[in-house]
């Protein structure tokens, strides 16, 4: 056994600082009571402290705070212990939670019609191929509820914001079933209701100013630019073909027949005669 010698007191004046006298390697040793009672010789004061913290925190009731899904540090922190102490025992049962959280994967997600064929893993792997996450990245984790059940979390990170999902985990035959319990959980299980955000058209000044009427414009061109363009007009075949004047008519303009009248809602086309001329019609 190698022996420290004491250099003084820590400038936080809770801790004393030794060194090795070979090494030179300094040390920090708490100076709480069981060391006041240690340099005192007082070795039923040091038993008393041991069953005392001891008595603080049983090994079954840390294991059952770490079952319940507090971490080693928690424990140790609260119970005012060291975590090497905590972990002696939490071992087996953070094994245990991650046993409980690799076999819920292959469970198969409870839906409306009955279990699904695929495995929870499987749909929440495709789901985050459709997103675009890392699912290397996400960590699964499990814990006892308060009522003995699973709970299976998984968590992973999208952009800036730290995401959970949680199932409740059945073990059974075939690998057991889950069941969503939250909001994330339940968008998960439906991959193929995602959408992907629409991108944002930037906007064109120059063609933009195309299309949007001046300050000085008429009533009418402000009209005309916002009306929209009627496709049943556009493909019309059905307007009035202007009618080539025959010799008799170019003779006998008082004989001309009555001109069709043009269908409703469509504007009337000038006559051949108006055509060649050059000139507007008074015929209505």
């Amino acid at each position: 056994m190698r022996a420290l010698r004491v250099i003084g007191l820590h400038e936080d004046g809770k801790s004393i600082v030794l060194e090795d006298p070979a090494s030179r390697t300094r040390f920090l040793l708490p100076a709480d009571e069981r060391l006041r009672a240690a340099a005192r010789g007082d070795i039923a004061r040091l038993g008393q402290i041991e069953i005392e913290l001891e008595s603080q925190m049983r090994p079954r009731e840390i294991q059952a705070r770490i079952r319940a899904g507090e971490s080693v540090e928690q424990v140790a922190s609260s119970a005012g212990v060291s975590e090497q102490r905590v972990e002696r025992f939490a071992y087996p049962v953070l094994l245990e939670r991650s046993r409980t959280a690799e076999l819920a994967q292959s469970a198969h997600p409870v839906r409306e019609d009955g279990p699904d064929v695929q495995t929870l893993g499987e749909v929440i792997a495709y789901a985050f191929g459709v997103r675009g996450h890392d699912y290397s990245q996400a960590r699964w984790d499990s814990w006892r509820g308060d009522d003995g059940k699973w709970v299976v979390v998984l968590q992973w990170k999208a952009g800036r914001s730290d995401n959970r999902a949680h199932w409740s985990f059945s073990p059974g035959a075939h690998g057991g079933t889950v069941h969503a319990l939250d909001e994330n959980a339940e968008v998960l299980l439906n991959p193929n209701a995602y959408r992907p955000p629409r991108t944002v058209r930037a906007l064109d000044p120059a063609r933009d100013a195309a299309v949007q009427p001046t300050l000085d414009a008429s009533d009418d061109e402000v009209r005309a630019l916002e009306a929209p363009a009627d496709p049943a007009e556009e493909d019309d075949d059905t307007r009035e073909i202007p009618r080539v004047p025959s010799d008799d008519d170019a003779a006998s303009p008082d004989d001309e027949q009555p001109r069709a009248k043009a269908k409703k809602n469509h504007p009337i086309v000038p006559s051949w005669e108006d055509v060649l001329l050059g000139v507007r019609s008074q015929r209505g």
